[in-house]
């Protein structure tokens, strides 16, 4: 990929803390007018990197260009093309959504009439148009605080977004509609956008390409449905009492079905025709003594890549 064609580039990029290497020699790109998801367990490293990519904090060593500009070396220039929605929204609750966007248009430079009208114009792109324009943003729901943040971020019209668990914590109906309006600003607006989630639907319906992150190293990179493709065409999910009977059951089964993945008291196998193989599965476990508590049949998801990539499931929490 060249250089014209890529919004962020990544080469060889560490950050330390002491003797711990959040991130770790990561090489990316991610072109130009994508939505690229990036995915990881806590502590994993991806806020690290989300941190040095908008700025925030330098590198150890490497490098790393967004809008093709070095985050160290030109890190103003980054900034000014950059936009950044991150999960703790903080808005002032005392002031309206117009004055916040007014004030924010403002502080970049817009003359008075141009901030009220870019406010303007912003409320009807988040579907905040129809709020009263007296309402103060401690009145605003979760959704619409979300909304609002958004709009912050696209008041300069950036040319790469940083999106951080936009929807966390919303409702489904909520959630939906970001959904809907990540996609808008990529295919009418061209907007690059970085979604860092933990929601794995989240990445599959919306990421042209997503990239996991574990112990500061990608583990995987590439479009959803290859990722998927990629760990076998079905996957039978077993379920046991203890994670002791899921372990001697991986045992017993990897004649079987080598390509076996577990967290806890969960096995997948991955397998590229399950209804022939599963009555000898559940044969060789009721000849080992080894009871099974639940078995399903699905096709392989993107925690299902998850967990082959890291050994764990992504744990999703809602505070």
């Amino acid at each position: 990929m060249n250089a014209a064609d890529r919004s962020i580039h990544v080469e060889r990029l560490t950050r330390s803390f002491d003797e711990l290497k959040a991130v770790d020699e990561v090489d990316l790109d991610v072109s130009s007018g994508e939505i690229f998801g990036f995915l990881g367990p806590n502590g994993a490293g991806k806020t690290t990197l989300v941190r040095v990519l908008t700025t925030i904090l330098a590198p150890t060593s490497g490098r790393a260009t967004v809008a093709g500009f070095d985050v160290v070396q030109e890190a103003n220039k980054v900034r000014g093309a950059i936009g950044v929605a991150l999960q703790d929204v903080g808005l002032d609750p005392i002031m309206t959504g117009g004055e916040l966007l007014t004030l924010q248009a403002r502080l970049f430079g817009a003359s008075s009439a141009e901030a009220t009208s870019i406010a303007t114009r912003l409320l009807g792109t988040v579907g905040l148009d129809d709020v009263d324009p007296k309402k103060r943003v401690k009145a605003y729901s979760g959704g619409m605080k979300r909304r609002l943040d958004l709009a912050m971020a696209l008041v300069h019209e950036p040319r790469v977004l940083f999106l951080d668990e936009p929807t966390t914590g919303l409702d489904p109906v909520s959630r939906t509609d970001i959904w809907a309006e990540v996609r808008r600003l990529n295919t009418e607006q061209g907007v690059t956008i970085f979604l860092t989630t933990q929601y794995l639907e989240e990445a599959d319906r919306l990421a042209d390409r997503v990239a996991i992150i574990d112990r500061g190293k990608i583990v995987a990179l590439g479009p959803p449905d290859e990722l998927k493709k990629e760990i076998g065409e079905e996957v039978v999910s077993l379920t046991f009492e203890t994670a002791e009977l899921a372990e001697k059951a991986r045992t017993v089964l990897a004649p079987l079905a080598p390509n076996i993945h577990g967290s806890g008291r969960e096995l997948s196998l991955y397998l590229t025709a399950a209804a022939p193989v599963i009555p000898e599965l559940v044969r060789s476990l009721d000849q080992a003594s080894v009871p099974l508590s639940g078995l399903t049949l699905n096709r392989p998801t993107l925690d299902d890549v998850f967990l082959r990539a890291t050994g764990k499931r992504i744990e999703v929490t809602d505070e």
